[in-house]
C-alpha cells in the first residue's frame, strides 16, 4: 500500500507553494500519484518523473512499451489529467 501524500492539499502548502512559485510542482505531484492510483505497481515503476512547466505535462518513462501506449492514448490520459485537476487548463502531454 502506497503512501499519499497528504501535505499536498494542505493550505499551508499551498500557500507557500504560491508565495515561491513551486505550484507547478506540487500539480506534478498529484498527477504522479493519480497515475500511481490508475496504473498498477509494475507500470508505474517504469514512470521515471512527471513535470509541469508552462501548463505542459512532460512524463518521463523507462519503458519502450508504455511510452508508445502513452502517445497512443496522449489525448485519453490529457483529457483524464484535465477532468481530474480542473484546476489548471493543460496545454499539451509530452512523453519521453
Amino acid at each position: 500500500m502506497k503512501k499519499k501524500r497528504e501535505y499536498t492539499s494542505s493550505e499551508l502548502v499551498n500557500s507557500f507553494a504560491k508565495i515561491y512559485g513551486f505550484e507547478d510542482k506540487l500539480v506534478a505531484l498529484k498527477i504522479k500519484d493519480f497515475l500511481g492510483d490508475y496504473l498498477d505497481d509494475a507500470l508505474f515503476q517504469e514512470i521515471e518523473s512527471v513535470n509541469l512547466k508552462d501548463k505542459i505535462i512532460s512524463i518521463k518513462i523507462k519503458s519502450p512499451l508504455l511510452k508508445n501506449d502513452f502517445r497512443l492514448r496522449k489525448s485519453f490520459f490529457l483529457q483524464k489529467f484535465q477532468t481530474e485537476f480542473s484546476e489548471v487548463q493543460f496545454v499539451d502531454l509530452l512523453i519521453f
